[in-house]
């Protein structure tokens, strides 16, 4: 069993292709095959499915996929702290990011910091909803990720705290107060976003026993923020995640009592994590988002 033969499984896993795996790595997909079916003989089970032009884990692909990828991000921490003692020269980091917050207000700020002091490193950037970050750390898809916190889960490091804002359309008979209760959003029609804190909003309407009038769900902010700016709904979205141009088709007011949200980086472990990981916590911790 090689490292190769781990890190070729799971990226066929996790692309659900050998042809998608082998332009990945920039081998043949036979060799892709080859590497898979070696791996299989070895162990004596059979890892992955074929379907045509897909592939999907067996049961127990699943659970040795966790172990593969558990075995890949302790080789790379070998490697990270090899690399530290030659001046973290070389390496590779993998974020995970969710949202405007994360992509738009906070990472690139920390990448142009993080890359001027290791120019060495290669960064690979996935961006998801909130809970697709978690599912990637847990799953050790990345090494770091932004999170809504708290998040008891994982070893985290607060960066910044904003609040969460009601969103209205201009002409809405709700704009005549200066704040408004969760309550208040229950009676027209909510549009969910799915990019950013949709796990925050539910609990928070959970929480106070409320259910609002979900008609809308939107995988992106800007669509969300279209559907309130067209009249058809309403929402809860963090005020950070708000872009710097303001839209006139829509307004935003407090919430009453205020309800405020920590964003932050999360770990899996850090007693784990390679020196590269630690090294982006630090400086991200060190930087003013202001």
């Amino acid at each position: 069993m090689t490292l190769t033969q781990l890190e070729i499984f799971s990226l066929v896993a996790e692309l659900r292709g050998f042809t998608a795996a082998a332009h990945r790595l920039g081998i043949s997909q036979s060799a892709v095959s080859h590497a898979l079916k070696s791996l299989e003989q070895e162990l004596g089970v059979e890892l992955l499915r074929r379907h045509q032009s897909q592939v999907e884990l067996s049961d127990i692909g699943q659970q040795l996929l966790l172990r593969a990828r558990a075995m890949l991000g302790l080789a790379n921490t070998l490697r990270q702290e090899a690399a530290d003692a030659r001046g973290m020269k070389r390496g590779t980091l993998r974020i995970g990011s969710f949202g405007p917050t994360s992509s738009i207000k906070l990472l690139p700020k920390i990448l142009e910091s993080y890359r001027a002091a290791h120019p060495g490193i290669e960064v690979h950037i996935d961006e998801g909803p909130d809970r697709q970050v978690i599912q990637w750390l847990e799953e050790r898809r990345i090494d770091v990720g932004f999170v809504v916190l708290p998040e008891e889960r994982f070893d985290t490091f607060a960066l910044i705290e904003d609040q969460m804002v009601a969103l209205l359309p201009v002409d809405h008979p709700l704009t005549a107060h200066d704040s408004l209760s969760l309550q208040d959003l229950c009676h027209d029609p909510f549009v969910l976003t799915e990019a950013g804190s949709s796990e925050l909003v539910s609990r928070l309407f959970s929480a106070a026993r409320l259910t609002p009038n979900i008609r809308y769900r939107c995988s992106q902010l800007l669509s969300t923020l279209d559907t309130v700016g067209r009249g058809a709904a309403l929402t809860v979205v963090a005020e950070s995640s708000l872009p710097a141009d303001h839209d006139r088709r829509y307004v935003q007011r407090p919430l009453s009592p205020p309800i405020k949200r920590q964003v932050g980086l999360a770990v899996l472990d850090q007693r784990q994590s390679s020196p590269a990981t630690l090294a982006f916590i630090e400086l991200a911790s060190k930087l003013s988002y202001r």
